[in-house]
């Protein structure tokens, strides 16, 4: 089980997108979800990405906290 605390930098980094703090505020600024949509059906995600978030949040893997973070700051 890997113990290191993942941000939301390394979270980007680990979907294959950039990490920069621009770009993470970028990204959260132009894909907003409706309430209605979980986070891992939004659209822009492709399938590596759906699939790693699925994964992540099924298994309560250490990603899943930040992957939560993520789900908030989208909303």
């Amino acid at each position: 089980m890997d113990n290191s605390y993942h941000s939301l930098n390394a979270l980007f980094a680990q979907l294959g997108l950039d990490n920069s703090d621009e770009h993470i505020s970028q990204f959260i600024d132009n894909n907003k979800l409706p309430s209605s949509t979980l986070i891992v059906d939004a659209p822009f995600w492709n399938q590596g990405q759906k699939h790693f978030i699925e994964e992540s949040l099924r298994e309560d893997a250490d990603w899943s906290e930040i992957i939560d973070t993520l789900d908030t700051l989208l909303r």
